[in-house]
């Protein structure tokens, strides 16, 4: 919840090649106080089943650059595992890379202002993502 002094951050993911939200998937959250700032790890959460982090830490006071980090290379392996085991004799896409992942994570910075909750929805797919402010 943002405060007259801290911005807030929210985010979801949805899997754009399956048309779901994309579970199981880590996030961290980072913040700086300036351009020239070190990042300060803050913690991180993971997406539900409805592709949210419900419960990601709070922004410190003074924070104006925010950086989220998605882990997405687990959850494109799991969610292959699990369609090679429904389909065994399919071929495995093996086209995008070293493991089979061409994004292994995906890193969105923005800048916040106190007062201001953030919104920041990730788009993602195999081979592409999209990052936006929602609301």
């Amino acid at each position: 919840m943002s405060t007259s002094t801290t911005a807030s951050v929210s985010t979801h993911i949805l899997d754009t090649s399956v048309g779901r939200p994309a579970e199981g998937v880590a996030v961290r959250l980072a913040a700086r106080g300036g351009r020239e700032a070190d990042w300060q790890a803050l913690g991180g959460s993971a997406t539900d089943a409805d592709g949210r982090c419900k419960d990601l830490p709070a922004l410190p006071e003074g924070a104006t650059h925010v950086r989220l980090d998605f882990a997405v290379e687990a959850y494109f392996e799991h969610r292959e595992n699990k369609r090679a085991d429904a389909q065994q004799d399919a071929p495995a896409n093996r086209d995008s890379g070293a493991g089979g992942v061409f994004f292994p994570e995906v890193a969105i910075t923005f800048a916040v202002v106190p007062g201001e909750h953030y919104h920041v929805p990730l788009l993602l797919n195999p081979f592409g993502y999209s990052v936006y402010r929602g609301s």
